[in-house]
């Protein structure tokens, strides 16, 4: 028994003993328990301290929309401080169609049971299902509102169902364009709580209706509408449409007029519905207003006198180059572009050839207003003499292998000296002192005045090449040689000399200043700094020899209708001159360019009527020189006191 028992104690000792040591395959289970915990616990926390931040910006991305509301452009007022360009609203019912989402569901389960009740196999899909009942639904609603304002609107249903695509977090839009009775109708009468409710959006208004229609120009639809500073970037977003300046102050301008778009995000629902309130909100800013330098007043007697005829009219300010009028005719109601510009809209328009912008575009042949620059050219390359009467105008003169002969419907002139043949507007005085002084001198001259440049107007459209031809350019574009023919013709103003009326514009107020560049500007600035530029370079008894035979024309020459009692303008001299130029095929243009007062000039004035009919003749001491005066009569009549209302048309 003792041995027996000895044995066992032996095996339990040794028992005991072999599992109270190191068993490696114990400490591996161990260990990888261990490593298996590590791991799991460093899963954890990069999911929860580093991925969570992943799964909350996938989660923002998804749930959260961004929608852009475009601010409210800036207004554009005259020099005076009329409205000429402004925001009217522009009322429509819309129905939001996150808030019928429990509605929708209903009408499908009612639309689906209906299909049942009768026994039809053919039941529509769960998704056809949805898209009756939103035409349904919605058709319910715009039947309200057409009960309340007596109309019959239909829904569009592919409309409807493209914004439930697309646009799900906008209003859809059932009636737009209501008038002011109508909008006042439905908010008297839809509930406050309706998902009906009446939107008010801008649009642009011209009280004027066409006067400066080219001058101010007209927006159009804008879809990227940004807002730079608003956050969201990287959200799906909508932006409500905006506009941009497609022509005109509104194009050149677009940047300063553009309003800041205001916004809001949103979280959204898994089935893609608004959940209010927002979670951020910002109100849009209307854009930077402009003070113009155009005088309505003015602009309207320009417009007004050219009427139906085709031409255009500028109208300067002598001091500081501030464009006061600029006319162009035909033109068009720019009314007519709100809502849209319609087919027919446009068809007239191109018709009538309205969309040019005669009076920066309008490329003519000055006619004789050129001979003061071919009398300036004269005078100071001192081929022309003040008192020179060597010239008998007969009526005609040969140069080359063919006659020239004077337009002036008298046959002849007799003997003239320089102020009679400017007032007279003599052309074989200008033939014959035009070879004399010669191409080259005649075209240096004229660009010495910028003639062959653009002006710089602020405004889009303005041809970039004007044409003042020499020897030169007749060889390098015509590939001809320069002849007497062409020189007897420049003097006159014709041939290829083409201008338009904002450079002759110009023109006539660096000539009232004495000086050669004036630059044109549409901004109105009151403490503007007076234009400077090079002197013409006339000896004081040059000048004003020159100024007597410009005055001339308005007393007692070509233009001594201004001197009728009717068109007299009491106490104020004009220097003028006349001009009627032939282009195309049988046509012509009459030109009158002019400023006043003589003794202390402040405005500058240049018209071009043009002819569309061959054979019609057109005189610009008649039908340019009638628009002239009517611009400075509103003018002079203004003078000394406030300005006075003029009712929008």
């Amino acid at each position: 028994m003792a041995a027996g028992g000895e044995n066992l104690g032996d095996r339990s000792g040794r028992l005991v003993e072999s599992h109270s040591g190191s068993n490696p395959r114990i400490l591996a289970f161990y260990f990888l328990i261990a490593a298996g915990l590590l791991a799991l616990t460093a899963g954890l926390a990069y999911e929860q301290l580093i991925r969570s931040n992943a799964y909350r910006e996938s989660e923002r991305l998804q749930t959260q929309r961004r929608i852009l509301v475009p601010g409210p452009r800036g207004n554009i007022y005259d020099r005076n401080g009329r409205l000429l360009v402004g925001n009217r609203p522009r009322f429509a019912v819309v129905l939001y169609l996150d808030e019928l989402q429990d509605d929708f569901r209903r009408e499908s389960i009612r639309i689906r049971n209906n299909y049942r009740a009768t026994g039809d196999r053919d039941t529509p899909s769960g998704s056809q299902l949805d898209q009756i009942a939103h035409s349904s639904l919605a058709q319910r609603y715009l039947d309200q509102v057409n009960a309340i304002l007596g109309r019959s609107e239909k829904i569009d249903v592919r409309e409807l169902q493209r914004h439930f695509a697309h646009q799900l977090y906008m209003p859809f839009t059932l009636v737009d364009g209501l008038s002011t009775a109508e909008f006042a109708r439905l908010l008297e009468q839809l509930p406050v709580s309706s998902p009906l409710q009446l939107y008010t959006a801008n649009e642009r208004y011209y009280p004027y209706g066409s006067a400066a229609a080219h001058v101010l120009g007209y927006v159009g639809t804008e879809d990227n509408v940004e807002a730079e500073d608003f956050p969201g970037e990287d959200l799906k977003t909508f932006p409500m449409p905006g506009t941009i300046g497609r022509d005109g102050l509104e194009k050149h301008y677009d940047t300063e007029l553009q309003g800041q778009p205001g916004g809001s995000i949103f979280r959204v629902d898994p089935a893609g519905y608004k959940v209010n309130p927002p979670l951020e909100q910002r109100m849009p800013v209307q854009g930077h207003s402009l003070t113009t330098s155009i005088d309505i007043d003015l602009e309207l007697a320009a417009e007004q006198a050219i009427g139906d005829q085709t031409g255009a009219a500028a109208a300067i300010d002598i001091r500081t180059g501030e464009v006061m009028v600029l006319a162009s005719r035909p033109d068009y109601d720019l009314n007519a572009f709100y809502p849209h510009l319609t087919r027919a809209t446009v068809a007239d328009i191109e018709k009538r050839g309205a969309w040019l912008n005669l009076a920066i575009a309008g490329f003519y042949p000055p006619g004789s207003t050129f001979k003061t620059i071919v009398t300036i050219a004269g005078l100071r390359h001192g081929t022309l003499s003040p008192s020179d009467t060597s010239v008998e105008c007969d009526g005609y003169v040969r140069v080359g292998n063919r006659n020239f002969s004077c337009d002036n419907g008298l046959g002849h002139h007799g003997s003239l000296d320089l102020r009679e043949a400017i007032a007279q507007s003599c052309d074989i005085y200008f033939y014959e002192h035009g070879l004399r002084i010669g191409p080259q001198a005649i075209a240096d001259e004229a660009r010495r005045f910028r003639l062959d440049q653009p002006t710089g107007i602020d405004l889009p459209g303005e041809p970039r090449h004007m044409i003042i031809p020499d020897p030169a350019w007749k060889k390098r574009v015509r590939h001809e040689g320069w002849t007497d023919g062409d020189t007897a013709n420049m003097a006159i103003g014709q041939g290829d000399v083409q201008v338009t009326p904002l450079q002759m514009a110009c023109y006539a107020a660096s000539l009232a200043r004495d000086e050669t560049v004036t630059q044109p500007t549409l901004l109105h600035d009151p403490d503007r700094p007076d234009c400077h530029s090079e002197p013409i370079g006339l000896t004081p008894s040059q000048r004003a020899v020159l100024l007597d035979g410009m005055e001339g024309c308005t007393t007692h020459g070509t233009a001594k209708i201004l001197a009728l009692p009717d068109l007299a303008i009491p106490g104020v001299r004009i220097a003028g001159k006349t001009g009627t130029a032939q282009y195309g095929e049988h046509l012509n243009v009459a030109w009158f360019i002019c400023f006043a007062p003589l003794d202390k000039p402040e405005i500058a004035v240049a018209v071009a009527i043009r002819s569309d009919r061959p054979g019609e003749n057109y005189a610009g001491g008649i039908y340019g020189a009638q628009v002239a005066n009517a611009v400075l009569k509103a003018y002079f009549a203004k003078k000394g006191r406030p300005a006075e209302n003029i009712s929008p048309r």
